[in-house]
């Protein structure tokens, strides 16, 4: 069987074959101790997601099942590629999808079930980013919203999510 060749690319690394594959490289990108990123890391507060995603950002519409706000594109959640980290706008998704569940009336969520991005554009450093998001159901136990990031420039899709939450049930005690 002939051998099949491989190019992963790690930040901005790129490795050329799995036979090859340089491990220490891939292990150095992941695992991050030492350096500049050991006193940032340890000395941040617990809980700091939602902060350190959500600074900056503001409610532009409110209303029952729909929330529209925006923010400009920090340092803090760029990429390699200088552009928002597909991980910040994951965060996005879960915490302004979690958000537009309370407009239709739930008292509280629970635990994430499952968020699906597509990530169709990239968003540069600076650019302004409108976030919509929708309640396409909230039932008893599950809500489902819908959650789409535009360059507010363009107009042109970043990303889109889909997010489906738990609900906190009701205690009969």
């Amino acid at each position: 069987m002939a051998s099949k060749k491989y190019l992963w690319v790690i930040g901005r690394r790129q490795l050329q074959s799995r036979e090859s594959m340089d491990y220490e490289t891939v292990k150095k990108f992941i695992e991050k101790t030492g350096g500049p990123y050991e006193f940032t890391v340890d000395s941040m507060p617990e809980r700091f997601i939602e902060p350190m995603v959500m600074q900056g950002m503001k409610i532009d519409h409110i209303e029952r099942g729909r929330i529209v706000c925006s923010f400009t594109v920090p340092p803090r959640l760029v990429n390699s590629g200088n552009t928002l980290h597909g991980g910040a706008t994951a965060a996005l998704v879960d915490i302004v999808g979690s958000a537009v569940i309370y407009t239709v009336g739930a008292q509280a969520t629970s635990v994430s079930v499952e968020i699906n991005v597509s990530y169709l554009n990239g968003a540069s450093i600076g650019e302004e980013v409108e976030i919509e998001s929708k309640a396409l159901r909230v039932g008893k136990a599950l809500a489902v919203v819908s959650v789409d990031l535009r360059s507010k420039k363009t107009g042109k899709l970043i990303a889109q999510g889909r997010h489906t939450k738990y609900l906190v049930l009701p205690s009969k005690i």
